[in-house]
Order: structure tokens, then C-alpha cells, then sequence
């Protein structure tokens, strides 16, 4: 039998697995924007809104040890199937108490809390199956159908969700959420996901403590100076696309009209779309850290673009072509480390991963808004510190501080992404990748 005929059913089970948490990803993300959008009716403010958004992070970064523990040790299928009831039955409750004309505040941050405490397993869980399922050579290529799902999701969910909250309500949207939990769980029960090998690493941990089982993916990423460095450009990465996230709507509204945001914002999403649907069916370069250092290269210019000049179709195309550079970086990033992470290793590594690549998003939002409304766009006002150093290139004027961000934030990319290239412990990183290991035994 040919390689290829071995491999085919790992990829045909993860193409079945990754339909269900397709459907899976749209349905949450209807329900997401419609609680955001009902919170923020309901209440008027925008902080009520933004603790909505911390509540569907924070438990993601804490709980992170607990679930790589447990991804590690328990079945990783049963851990998404557990992972998507949480979920569903979270949902599920909102959709009973707004129905009956009982849901309060409180109720949506605790519902928000609980299925983002799902999704701290269910992620790990999902990456680290898809290990055991995917031939190395393809793992490129099943990281861009990930971030494909991701920004099908992303792009398409909120305004299906927007439709369906103005024609059919809330209890609708919630509705079709719990029918894909259903469609995700189905999924999941048809696949059988192989156990991870035992590597000597995970040997020595099944005998060492729960404390340090929890404290391992920090340990191991810690210790591997490569990979650390990964991880701190991927965070500079994070850092700077939170920014632009609450930066670009203010800078189009200061020149434009909310349509026209919608408009930059659609080509974010299109981006994102396009460069997911690219890895699919490309896979990524065979050295993935040439496609983040290039792909980082590439975003980092597109960000700085969107503040050179107050133009919509200039900042539409940059906001399009940042997404778009987006998706290599996460995808050959994403198959970098399931390569080099032994398979039983991958939950506990994986949730750290997340936790310390999550952390710069949270920081992003705390410090842009702050930062754009206090120091720069008072500095780059006619008469500002900053006018006279940058004015002539950028201009001044209102939305003028915002646009200096944004190329200062681009710069950083292009900084970090050649830090990355010229950093040798990360340069040495694919020449450790095993040519051909066993990673899973019996099927369950």
C-alpha cells in the first residue's frame, strides 16, 4: 500500500471532523454577535459591552494548564464531544430564560463565561486530534482549512446574524446555534481519533505530579528558545492586529460614513477568506518559517499602508490585503508547532500557546483606545508635538494620531518578522523535525 493510500483516511476523517466544527464555529458566532448586540441594546454602554468580550476571553487564558492536562490525558475526541455540550447547553439555558422573558445581564456573562470555558478544551482538543490525523507533509494544509473555518465564521456570521435578529429575533439566531451544536457533536461521534504515540517526555510526566502537569506547556515552550521566539513574534502579531481592530473603525468614521466602514470592513473578512482558501488548497512554502517571516513581512507593510493617507479605497485594500497575510502566518505557524510537539504533548503545549499568544490581544484593547484619545491624536492636531515630526508625511488633523498608530504598529511587524528571520534558535527549528515518526497507535 502507497503512502498516500495510508494516509487517505486521516485526511478524510479530518475533513469530516473539521465540517462539524465548521457548522460549529458559524453557529456560535451568530449567537456571539446577537448577545452583543442585545447586551449593548439593552444596556446602552459600551462598557457592559466590553465586559461581554473579556467574559469570552479571560476563562480561555486561565483555565489554560487545567484543559492541556486534560487533553493530554483523556480521549481527545470525548473531550470535544464534552467540550460541545458544555456549549450547547449554556446556549441552550439563554435560550430558555429569554424566551420565558427572564434572561438578565448577569445570565448572558455567565453563559458567555461558560462556553468560552468550552472552548478552552475544545480548541487544544480539536488541534491536537488533527495531529494524529494528518500526514506532516499536509499539516499546512489542514491549518489553512482551520483558519478557513475561522474566518468563515468571522466573515459570514455576523451579518447572517444581523438578518436573522431583525426578521426572525434572538430566539432564532440561538436556535440555529443549537442545531449546529447538534451537527458538530454527530460529526465527531462518526470519526475515530487515533491515540498519540507515548513519547519519552510524556513517559517521565504520567509520573510526575498534577502541579507540575499544569505548569508543563509553560516549562516546555520556555525551555525551547525557538519556539519561544515564535511565540513572542505571533504575540507582537496579535498586539498589532487587536490594535487595527479598534483603531480602523475611528479612522474611517472620522473621514467616512458608517457605510463605507461596512465596506472596510467586508474586505477584511474577503482577506481573511481568501488567504485561508489559499493555504487550503496550497499547504504553505515546505520551509514554514520562510511563510511567517515572509507572510509577516507582507502584513506588517499592509498595516502601515492603511495610515498613510486618508484614503477609503487605500485603506479598504490594506485592510483586505492585512487579513489576507494573516492566514499564512497563523497557518504555517500552526504546522510549525504541530510538527515539532510531540502528539501526546500537544494538549498541555497548545493551551499554553494560547493562553500567552491570547494575553497581547486583552492589552491591545485596554491600551489602543486610551493611547488614540489622549497622546496621539491630540499630537497630531495642527500645533501638536508630533505634527510637525510626522505632518508632512501623514497630514494632520482629526483621525491623523490614529493613522501613526497604525504605521508605527506596521512597522513593528516588519521589525519583528526580521527579528524572527535572523533569530538562529528559531532558523534551527525544521531542521529538528523527525523525517517520519509513528504519532498514533490503535484507533478508538
Amino acid at each position: 500500500m502507497t503512502s498516500t493510500q495510508t494516509s487517505r483516511p486521516g485526511l478524510m476523517t479530518f475533513g469530516v471532523l473539521w465540517l462539524g466544527q465548521l457548522v460549529s464555529i458559524l453557529g456560535s458566532g451568530l449567537t456571539s454577535f446577537a448577545l452583543g448586540i442585545w447586551v449593548y441594546e439593552q444596556t446602552g454602554s459600551v462598557t457592559q459591552f466590553a465586559t461581554m468580550t473579556l467574559c469570552a476571553v479571560a476563562p480561555i487564558v486561565l483555565l489554560a494548564p487545567v484543559a492541556g492536562v486534560v487533553v493530554d490525558r483523556w480521549d481527545r475526541k470525548w473531550v470535544m464531544l464534552a467540550s460541545d455540550t458544555l456549549a450547547a447547553l449554556s446556549t441552550l439555558s439563554l435560550l430558555v430564560l429569554y424566551t420565558g422573558g427572564n434572561l438578565r445581564l448577569w445570565q448572558v456573562y455567565l453563559g458567555v463565561c461558560l462556553t468560552a470555558v468550552a472552548e478552552s478544551f475544545q480548541e487544544p482538543a480539536f488541534m491536537a486530534a488533527s495531529t494524529v490525523l494528518v500526514p506532516e507533509r499536509h499539516l499546512g494544509r489542514a491549518s489553512g482549512m482551520v483558519q478557513l473555518a475561522q474566518a468563515a465564521g468571522r466573515t459570514l456570521a455576523p451579518p447572517l446574524a444581523g438578518l436573522l435578529l431583525m426578521n426572525h429575533g434572538l430566539a432564532t439566531v440561538m436556535t440555529l446555534d443549537l442545531m449546529a451544536f447538534a451537527i458538530a457533536v454527530v460529526t465527531t461521534l462518526l470519526v475515530r481519533v487515533p491515540r498519540p504515540t507515548r513519547s519519552a517526555q510524556g513517559e517521565q510526566q504520567a509520573r510526575e505530579s498534577l502541579g507540575s502537569n499544569l505548569t508543563f506547556g509553560m516549562r516546555y515552550i520556555f525551555q525551547q528558545p525557538g519556539l519561544l521566539g515564535l511565540l513572542a513574534f505571533f504575540s507582537i502579531v496579535n498586539l498589532t492586529l487587536g490594535l487595527a481592530e479598534i483603531l480602523v473603525t475611528p479612522l474611517v468614521l472620522k473621514a467616512f460614513t458608517p457605510t463605507l466602514l461596512g465596506q472596510v470592513l467586508a474586505c477584511s473578512g474577503v482577506g481573511m477568506l481568501v488567504g485561508s482558501a489559499l493555504m487550503t488548497v496550497w499547504g504553505g512554502p515546505k520551509r514554514r518559517l520562510t511563510g511567517i517571516v515572509g507572510a509577516g513581512l507582507l502584513y506588517g507593510v499592509s498595516l502601515a499602508l492603511s495610515g498613510l493617507q486618508p484614503s477609503l479605497p487605500l485603506i479598504a485594500a490594506a485592510a483586505f490585503l492585512l487579513m489576507f497575510f494573516n492566514a499564512p502566518i497563523a497557518s504555517c505557524s500552526q504546522a510549525l508547532w504541530q510538527s515539532l510537539v510531540p502528539a501526546d504533548l500537544q494538549g498541555r503545549v497548545f493551551s499554553a500557546r494560547m493562553a500567552l499568544a491570547w494575553f497581547s490581544t486583552p492589552v491591545a484593547y485596554l491600551v489602543g483606545g486610551p493611547l488614540a484619545d489622549h497622546v496621539f491624536e491630540p499630537a497630531m492636531l495642527a500645533g501638536g508635538a508630533l505634527e510637525p515630526v510626522f505632518g508632512g508625511l501623514l497630514g494632520s488633523g482629526p483621525g491623523r494620531g490614529i493613522a501613526l498608530m497604525l504605521v508605527m504598529m506596521g512597522l513593528l511587524a516588519v521589525l519583528a518578522a526580521i527579528a524572527l528571520s535572523l533569530f538562529r534558535p528559531a532558523r534551527a527549528l525544521e531542521s529538528s523535525i523527525p523525517e517520519a515518526s509513528p504519532r498514533a497507535v490503535s484507533p478508538v
